[in-house]
């Protein structure tokens, strides 16, 4: 069982997945890090300067000093984050379109091979050849 398990693991598809896996996670963190530290400020500056992640609907404030024992803590929507999620799930996709249309650009498909004849065909020239 062990030895399957080599195997497995030391499969080509396996390698690779792990691979992929590793690199979305650094191009994940790259395209985060474009959108939180480059985008977002951007759009917060023509917007009057206003950060989406502030943006709440309070719906029972804070009452009590933080730390005492009958703190509660503020309960609030925060719809600003979301919005925020909303914007760079858009950005990332749209930054993976452009590197997938790169690739895609920098790698073209390799031309197809004619196809033969099909089964079809064959079938009719035994068929005519038999004929005759």
């Amino acid at each position: 069982m062990l030895k399957e398990f080599k195997d497995f693991i030391m499969t080509g598809n396996v390698v690779d997945f792990a691979v992929a896996v590793i690199l979305a996670g650094a191009i994940g963190a790259v395209v985060n890090g474009f959108v939180g530290d480059i985008v977002m400020p951007v759009v917060g500056h023509f917007t009057g300067g206003m950060d989406f992640a502030n943006l709440k609907y309070v719906l029972s404030p804070a009452s009590g000093v933080e730390g005492a024992a009958d703190y509660v803590a503020e309960n609030a929507i925060r719809y600003g984050a979301w919005l925020n999620t909303i914007f760079s799930l858009i950005t990332v996709g749209f930054v993976l379109f452009l590197i997938v249309k790169a690739y895609n650009k920098a790698n073209p498909p390799a031309p197809a091979e004619p196809e033969g004849p099909t089964d079809i065909d064959l079938l009719g020239e035994i068929r005519d050849l038999l004929k005759k």
